[in-house]
């Protein structure tokens, strides 16, 4: 998007964070969001990337913030609230992504700590940084739950991160009906295979080209956000064209 193009957004001024921002389709709904003219914070966990990632989106021309956070920690997620609130005193746009996978085990073989681990960042960290953001949100503001599409389906082997899914999108309707009234739009991300690197955990071999590309899930998130206030996609499915893998 030009200069004169992103001045014209209806997304421009407006302030997103989107957890685990530093890589994979957290970044790249970072660079699709600061295209478009939206200040930008990112959160994860490692430092380095973070920096690295916010480096990379001053040519925006727009205001980045790295948070380190742990979003399985509500001190650290309160951290990472107190700093969106001192910084921009308001929150348009929220994208709980951070999220981890782990390798294929049948139920009988999965550790407690890697289910633990799993549940802990992507559905009880979706609900802490939901939780912790809530109060910065006004009409008009959206709320992104990036869940894959397991939060529909069963894969053998993937018990703790289809129980995880399955249960943030339980928790995403709930809050939809809880804040349709206050005018926040609550939408249901349900993305395919995406060429990221959680497959490393636990399909390293999987067939990349045959993948969609951060980008293109970046891309469609973006063109629901600039929807009219008064419309919205409740759940967005966004699959490669080869099928599922």
């Amino acid at each position: 998007m030009t200069g004169s193009e992103s001045e014209k957004s209806p997304l421009r001024g407006k302030v997103a964070l989107i957890t685990g921002g530093g890589q994979g389709i957290g970044l790249a709904l970072a660079h699709a969001l600061a295209a478009e003219g939206c200040n930008v914070v990112l959160s994860a966990r490692n430092s380095g990337t973070l920096q690295r990632a916010v480096r990379a989106l001053t040519r925006y021309k727009i205001k980045a913030l790295a948070v380190v956070c742990d979003v399985r920690e509500a001190s650290s997620v309160n951290v990472l609230a107190a700093q969106v609130g001192r910084n921009f005193r308001r929150l348009d746009i929220l994208i709980n992504n951070a999220g981890v996978a782990h390798p294929n085990l049948n139920i009988a073989q999965l550790p407690l700590d890697t289910w633990q681990d799993v549940i802990g960042t992507n559905l009880t960290g979706m609900f802490l940084v939901t939780q912790a953001m809530l109060p910065l949100m006004r009409a008009g503001g959206t709320i992104v739950n990036n869940l894959s599409i397991a939060a529909k389906r069963a894969f053998p082997g993937a018990a703790a991160y289809s129980a995880s899914k399955h249960g943030a999108f339980g928790f995403t309707k709930t809050l939809r009906e809880e804040v349709r009234g206050q005018g926040i739009r609550v939408i249901a991300l349900l993305p395919g295979a995406a060429d990221t690197m959680i497959w490393d955990q636990f399909w390293p071999d999987a067939p990349r080209k045959k993948m969609i590309s951060p980008k293109t899930v970046a891309r469609a998130v973006v063109n629901v956000l600039a929807l009219p206030a008064e419309s919205t996609a409740e759940e967005l499915t966004i699959m490669p064209t080869a099928g599922v893998l």
